[in-house]
């Protein structure tokens, strides 16, 4: 026996001095892998809305989430929450030569909003960091809160409104409670957007700017939070190029240090506060 094995381990030995003479290091270092390509995800069509409002790059705008809306800004285009401002609040836009945009959270429930009876408890994950009152929802689940969005956008349109801006479709790098891919959020996201356009509603997408590229075809505009202080703003990229208006904001940073930058890429931003009251200070 002690000689079988003794006789063994030279043929080993022999087999490591052959390979290493013929392959080199670097194969017995790093050994090679076959290639993976991972499947593009299963998306709707994008249903296409010709009649929508399609904003112009060059955009001026007003975003007011809190407070009583002040509709004496000078700007082409308010962006307001929906449940909180009744039809005449749009109206009232529309008489003045304005465009109304609802804000809408389509990856929440808001324990305050009228509707938050109709999530089920099973579609409810964990807090939004900062947000008292406000979970994240399973968008896997389109079959449970597609109906919710789609009562939430007929809402939109019978005020009047003629675009949404959905809200907290970044749920695949969020910590929610629910294993949300990023092909579970591309699906979802492609469903509001198209949803939206069935209803004659401007779509736009909040954030997600990893996907942007990807979703820029299913959207006619972008809103965007600190795109500049997270060095982030070139994924908003095709989205210009593709002749579509991106609204950003910017919290932190001082007017100087984004408002150049926003500009020679032809966003419409703001210097904003984190309520998003009336207060505003727009790049241009």
């Amino acid at each position: 026996m002690e000689m079988v094995l003794r006789t063994l381990v030279r043929l080993v030995a022999g087999i490591v001095v052959v390979l290493a003479a013929t392959t080199g290091p670097a194969a017995v270092t790093r050994p090679a892998t076959a290639a993976v390509s991972t499947p593009a995800p299963r998306l709707p069509a994008p249903v296409a809305c010709p009649g929508c409002w399609h904003p112009a790059l060059n955009t001026s705008w007003q975003w007011q989430l809190s407070g009583t809306v002040d509709t004496s800004v000078d700007v082409q285009m308010y962006d307001i929450d929906l449940f909180d401002n009744a039809k005449s609040v749009v109206d009232g836009l529309h008489a003045d030569g304005r465009i109304a945009v609802c804000y809408v959270s389509a990856g929440s429930r808001e324990n305050w909003r009228p509707d938050t009876g109709d999530f089920p408890d099973g579609v409810v994950g964990k807090p939004l960091d900062g947000w008292p009152g406000e979970r994240w929802v399973d968008v896997r689940k389109w079959r449970v809160l597609g109906p919710i969005m789609r009562a939430r956008l007929n809402l939109c349109a019978q005020k009047g409104f003629d675009g949404v801006e959905f809200d907290n479709v970044d749920a695949w790098s969020a910590n929610t409670g629910f294993p949300i891919s990023r092909d579970d959020q591309l699906r979802y996201n492609a469903r509001l957007a198209n949803e939206a356009h069935l209803r004659g509603l401007s779509a736009g997408l909040k954030n997600d700017v990893e996907q942007a590229a990807a979703l820029e075809p299913y959207f006619d505009l972008a809103v965007n939070e600190e795109c500049f202080r997270w060095k982030e703003c070139d994924r908003l990229d095709p989205f210009i190029t593709a002749g579509k208006a991106v609204f950003q904001v910017e919290y932190d940073l001082a007017v100087a240090d984004f408002c150049p930058k926003a500009n020679a890429k032809d966003f419409n931003s703001l210097k904003k506060k984190l309520s998003l009251g009336a207060w505003r200070v727009p790049c241009r």
